[in-house]
C-alpha cells in the first residue's frame, strides 16, 4: 500500500511498483480525483483517522509512509493500525535528520526524527529513505516564473538535489525485496546545487533567462504569513536559513541499490519543462 500516492514521490513509486508486476494499493482521500494509473486499487483512507484504516491494510504486505502533518501527533496510532496488518514499512524520511540528531535547531529534522523513533517503537521491520532536497519542491516556483523570470525568497543552503523517480525506485526494492531491514539510507543527486543553480537550470530547459533573488529569512517569514500559511510550517521551512549546517555530500546510494546512476537536476527540469513555461 502507498500513501501519498498523488504526491511527487508517491506517483513515481506507484508506477514503478506496477512496472515491476506489483499489486499496488493507493490510500488517498479522495479517490474520484487521484488520477492514478490503471491497474491501481484506489481505497479511501486518511492518516488522520487511524481507526478507519483497517479495511485498507487488510491483505498488504508492505507500506510506504509519507507523512503529511507538521506533527508526529497520531503516528503511533497509526503504525498500531499498520502493524496489526504487515510488519514492513519503508518510510519517506529526511536527511536532515542526521541534523537534528546532532543537536541543530532544524523542525523538519526533528519531525523526521520523531516518527523515525516511532515507527522503531512500533515493531515494524522498517527502512528509512533519508531524502535530500527533493527536485519536485521547486514546482512551488512555477508561478513566479511564469510571471516575472525572476524567484525570490531565502537563499537556504546548497545540497545534493534528488529526482523523486530515484527516491522512488530505492522504495520499491526495500518495498518489494528482501534484505533492507533496519537500513536508513540517504538518498541524493549527483550534484550539490544552489538555488541559483537550480533556478538557472529550469531556466535552460524552457529557454528563458531566469533569475534567483535572494530575501532574508525575516521578509520571507513576513510574506509567507501574509500569505496564510501556518506559523509552524512557516518556522520549518525556514529553519537554518541564517545558520550553517553539514556539509552538502553527495551518497553513491541510489547507485548501489538500483545500478542506475542517479539523475541530475538537469534531468528532472527538462522533464518538468512544461510546468513552468
Amino acid at each position: 500500500m502507498v500513501t501519498g500516492a498523488t504526491g511527487n514521490v508517491g506517483r513515481h513509486v506507484v508506477a514503478e511498483l506496477l512496472a515491476a508486476g506489483a499489486e499496488v494499493r493507493a490510500l488517498v482521500r479522495r479517490p474520484e480525483s487521484a488520477g492514478l494509473p490503471a491497474g491501481v486499487e484506489v481505497v479511501a483512507g486518511d492518516l488522520a483517522d487511524p481507526a478507519g484504516l483497517a479495511a485498507a491494510l487488510t491483505g498488504v504486505e508492505s507500506v510506504f509512509l509519507v507523512w503529511p502533518f507538521l506533527t508526529a501527533e497520531g503516528a503511533p496510532e497509526v503504525l498500531a493500525a499498520v502493524t496489526e496488518h504487515t510488519d514492513r514499512v519503508v518510510y519517506l524520511s529526511s536527511s536532515r535528520v542526521r541534523d537534528a540528531l546532532a543537536g541543530r535547531d532544524d523542525p523538519i529534522g526533528a519531525l523526521h526524527a520523531e516518527l523515525e523513533r516511532t515507527i522503531t517503537r512500533s515493531g515494524a521491520a522498517w527502512t528509512f529513505l533519508r531524502a535530500e532536497t527533493i527536485a519536485s519542491n521547486t514546482l512551488g516556483w512555477a508561478g513566479q516564473i511564469r510571471e516575472t523570470g525572476v524567484v525570490r525568497g531565502p537563499d537556504l543552503p546548497a545540497a545534493p538535489v534528488v529526482h523523486p523517480g530515484d527516491v522512488a525506485a530505492v522504495a520499491v526494492r526495500a518495498l518489494t525485496e528482501d534484505g533492507h531491514t533496519g537500513a536508513d539510507y540517504v538518498l541524493t543527486g549527483p550534484d550539490v546545487l544552489g538555488r541559483a543553480d537550480q533556478v538557472a537550470l529550469i531556466g535552460a530547459a524552457i529557454g528563458r533567462a531566469l533569475r534567483f533573488e535572494p530575501v532574508p529569512p525575516a521578509v520571507a517569514r513576513a510574506r509567507m504569513l501574509a500569505d496564510g500559511r501556518p506559523p509552524a510550517l512557516v518556522d520549518a521551512l525556514l529553519a537554518g536559513a541564517d545558520a550553517p549546517r553539514r556539509p552538502a555530500v553527495p551518497t553513491t546510494t541510489v547507485r548501489d541499490l538500483t545500478g542506475t546512476p542517479p539523475r541530475g537536476f538537469r534531468d528532472w527540469a527538462t522533464e518538468h519543462a512544461a510546468d513552468f513555461g
